[in-house]
């Protein structure tokens, strides 16, 4: 039997490993240990006031304390349909193309830019702030072509707006962030679902800032795709992305000419993980990638408390919070950077 380093376990794989004959003379020397870490982690609190991350609650950390299983366990197969059912709830959609993405919440526009949009494909997008312009790089990265609409910092589009450019430019997606974060701009994206399938045209919303803290109905917005972030109204720790994909972008998906150019972010194999799509086998999930196990706990329990509140309510409270904020800021005598309010 091979010695037990005092308090440490070895894993299978790494029994197996030293088990083997090997020898580690003629090697050379090591470096020696990092003093960095000699000493212990210990990370203060503290309250965390931007836009993301956000605070975790006691009971999203105890939950990412759980055991780790495998990424095909049984076990953890049922937290993932755990946090499927809770997504589709705060996305308020049926659509069983909703899962979580191994990734923070910009790992949700590479999957939602890169799985609907093709080589030479014209993508319309919304620029009012950091998020838009990250969008209209990862078209391009993507092959695709990115005709970009502007409104100074602060300031929304309107249905008009984006109408005479689906009329000029004839894309394939539209895409527009209901949070913009860089400016602490809410669009609202009411009405643009529908004025996008006028044009044949899917509609992508970036709502990584925003879900749960107002209103998203993206079956009766006629949303294509949204993606969010783990990290932000969820109060869960970074690392997963929420994402949900509508019935006719999933069409759209499998019938593709192309290859997407992510194996890590195609969605037709992430389906095939998280058993939905034609090609999805019910009885037997295909392993795609280890997923982010303690993340997803959190996400998980961050989902339960959000269900447990009701949307209703969670809505309610941050629109309170956010008219505190926007009370203090002017009894302090300082002006927001975006003077509209939007109330919902």
């Amino acid at each position: 039997m091979l010695p037990r380093a005092k308090n440490r376990l070895f894993s299978p794989a790494l029994n197996i490993f030293f088990c083997r004959t090997m020898s580690f003379q003629g090697l050379p020397s090591c470096r020696p240990p990092p003093k960095e870490l000699a000493r212990p982690l210990k990370v203060q609190h503290k309250i965390l006031l931007g836009p993301g991350p956000s605070n975790c609650p006691p009971r999203v950390l105890a939950a990412c304390s759980q055991p780790i299983l495998g990424h095909l366990h049984p076990d953890f197969v049922t937290v993932m349909d755990d946090i499927k059912a809770g997504l589709k709830y705060m996305f308020q959609t049926q659509s069983e193309a909703t899962f979580a993405i191994s990734g923070t919440g910009h790992a949700g526009m590479e999957v939602a830019l890169a799985n609907l949009l093709e080589p030479r494909d014209v993508a319309l997008v919304a620029c009012n702030g950091l998020w838009g312009e990250r969008a209209a790089g990862v078209v391009e990265r993507n092959g695709a072509v990115a005709k970009c609409i502007h409104k100074d910092q602060g300031e929304v589009f309107s249905l008009e707006d984006v109408e005479k450019a689906l009329q000029e430019h004839h894309p394939t997606v539209f895409f527009m962030a209901q949070g913009e974060s860089s400016t602490t701009t809410l669009q609202p994206i009411e009405g643009f679902g529908q004025l996008c399938h006028r044009y044949n045209c899917l509609f992508v919303v970036d709502a990584v800032a925003s879900l749960g803290g107002v209103p998203f109905f993206m079956d009766a917005w006629g949303v294509d795709c949204v993606y969010s972030g783990s990290q932000k109204v969820l109060s869960s720790p970074p690392g997963a992305a929420p994402c949900s994909f509508s019935a006719l972008a999933w069409k759209k998906i499998e019938s593709r000419r192309t290859k997407v150019t992510s194996f890590y972010f195609d969605a037709e194999e992430l389906g095939l993980y998280w058993n939905f799509g034609s090609k999805a086998d019910p009885k037997a999930r295909k392993y795609h990638h280890t997923a982010q196990i303690s993340a997803f706990y959190g996400l998980r329990e961050g989902l339960a408390m959000a269900a447990e509140e009701g949307l209703e309510k969670l809505w309610e409270r941050h629109a309170r919070n956010a008219e505190r904020l926007w009370d203090g800021i002017e009894r302090m005598g300082m002006q927001m950077l975006h003077t509209n309010k939007v109330r919902w």
